[in-house]
């Protein structure tokens, strides 16, 4: 059975991101260089189309501790190296980007990668965009909201009349250039609120859930909202899209993954609320605690993260999981190894084991 007939029976994709943080080693202090992150992120989506991975994301961050602020660029420079692997932002901040740049943008990617061009959308965790762009924070929700529904209406149309609150208006503007595919994929991720996992039901999108940590469980209230805000908004079942993201490392046996990944997990925890704002350290205890079976902490053996994907598949029936891996300064030779085990070792065994369902 090929690649592609395991996933008509198994309905699930599998795929790797990055948000191209530039953290130091905790190991040597050391910190990559933009450019350098930037070759090894390209690496990174060779390997995993080599691999037979499915999907490739890159977020989006306006700082000089991230190395990516325009997704779709990174992703024009992977469609040139890769052959199959569907290619998606990971978010792109939809509140302060002009949806019809972002349009042309992604309708660019996707005629250069021969149609595998997929827009995750999503408010982001850091406000530095909205001074950078002119835009004001007291809009942060509809901003939010006019643009999804502007960008359906430029994917859906080739010329465009229409009329908002935050940009100037369109008359019968031509929408150019068109993509390879009829449409090009639009997901909301979204992190814990069910106003906002409704809200991807009403308007017809996919749901990304972020689910970085504690007992899975608690995100399915916002998958069940999302299925009744879209059924009552008239949508189709078989449009209806989750998908799932979380942190990953993966190891021969999962006390390797822990003590290898550790340093570079509270690193990372360390450096991402320092960005917020907040003061947090994290304990070996807090981090066994994370990484503890029943949770969503993707650190293990392969065996230890087949049993969390499917757990997560009986909870919420998703369409594809998308791992990061390379955050806290991890270094590129981990975050090669780590995806090649997903590859071989748990996708397998997962699509396996769903199919037979």
């Amino acid at each position: 059975m090929d690649v592609k007939q395991q996933d008509e029976h198994s309905g699930i994709e599998f795929g790797i991101y990055t948000l191209a943080d530039l953290g130091p080693d905790p190991h040597t202090g050391k910190t990559i260089s933009a450019q350098k992150r930037l070759e090894e992120i390209i690496e990174a989506a060779k390997i995993a189309d080599q691999a037979g991975l499915d999907l490739f994301g890159v977020g989006e961050h306006h700082r000089l501790d991230y190395a990516v602020s325009a997704p779709p660029v990174v992703l024009s420079a992977i469609s040139q190296v890769t052959k199959r692997i569907r290619l998606i932002s990971t978010t792109t901040v939809l509140s302060t980007v002009d949806p019809v740049r972002l349009f042309e943008d992604f309708a660019t990617l996707d005629l250069l990668s021969n149609g595998r061009a997929e827009i995750m959308a999503g408010r982001g965790a850091f406000i530095e965009s909205f001074p950078l762009f002119g835009y004001d924070l007291e809009n942060y929700d509809d901003l939010f909201e006019e643009n999804i529904k502007l960008f359906q209406e430029l994917s859906a149309n080739e010329r465009v009349t229409w009329k908002g609150r935050f940009r100037s208006p369109l008359y019968n503007a031509e929408i150019a250039p068109r993509p390879a595919q009829k449409n090009i994929p639009l997901w909301v991720g979204v992190g814990g609120t069910p106003e906002s996992a409704a809200r991807a039901g009403r308007l017809g999108t996919g749901l990304a859930l972020a689910i970085l940590g504690g007992d899975p469980i608690r995100f399915k209230p916002l998958v069940d909202a999302y299925r009744q805000a879209a059924s009552e908004a008239g949508h189709a079942p078989e449009v209806l899209k989750v998908g799932v993201t979380g942190h990953t490392y993966i190891a021969e046996t999962t006390q390797k993954a822990k003590e290898e990944f550790f340093p570079y997990y509270a690193n990372y925890w360390e450096y991402f609320n320092f960005q917020l704002g907040r003061d947090a350290s994290m304990s070996r205890a807090d981090f066994e605690q994370l990484a503890s079976p029943e949770t969503a902490l993707f650190v293990g053996s392969p065996q230890q993260i087949i049993e969390k994907v499917l757990r997560q598949y009986e909870l919420f029936g998703h369409k594809r999981f998308i791992a990061q891996m390379d955050i806290g300064g991890l270094p590129f030779e981990k975050v090669a190894k780590s995806i090649e085990l997903l590859a071989t070792k748990v996708v397998p065994v997962v699509r396996r084991e769903i199919g037979a369902k």
